[in-house]
């Protein structure tokens, strides 16, 4: 394998290959894209302003790339070494412990963006 692609078009093919890689073998990663479309429908239904809709797409993005970063983690690190270590076991729960912080902040962001129009919908 190259160790770097010669066009710009095989760039983006193999960007493209690591995203439906992550979708398709890590869990998680589909969850937090199905969440991000009950948002997203949510915000068209609500009608949300361009602005807000750019803090929720930051926020998805935000925990999209620390769960892509997390499978390159755990990739990297099951590459290395298939054994226990605790320095692997780690460096994995960290990588973990960012995506669960990155959802956290999303799920704050959401309830501030989306709680205000939600209650006004139901005449709170």
């Amino acid at each position: 394998m190259r160790t770097q692609p010669s066009t710009l078009i095989e760039s983006f093919q193999h960007a493209f290959a690591g995203l439906g890689h992550a979708l398709r073998t890590q869990r998680n990663a589909r969850i937090h894209v199905s969440i991000a479309l009950v948002v997203v429908i949510l915000g068209v239904a609500l009608k949300l302003d361009p602005v807000e809709f750019a803090v929720l797409t930051l926020t998805i993005g935000f925990v999209f790339v620390s769960e892509l970063f997390n499978t390159v983690v755990e990739t990297a690190i099951d590459l290395v070494t298939e054994e226990y270590h605790p320095l692997a076991r780690q460096a994995k729960d960290v990588a973990a412990g960012a995506v669960l912080a990155s959802s956290i902040a999303a799920v704050v962001v959401g309830l501030l963006v989306l709680g205000p129009p939600l209650l006004r919908l139901l005449g709170w």
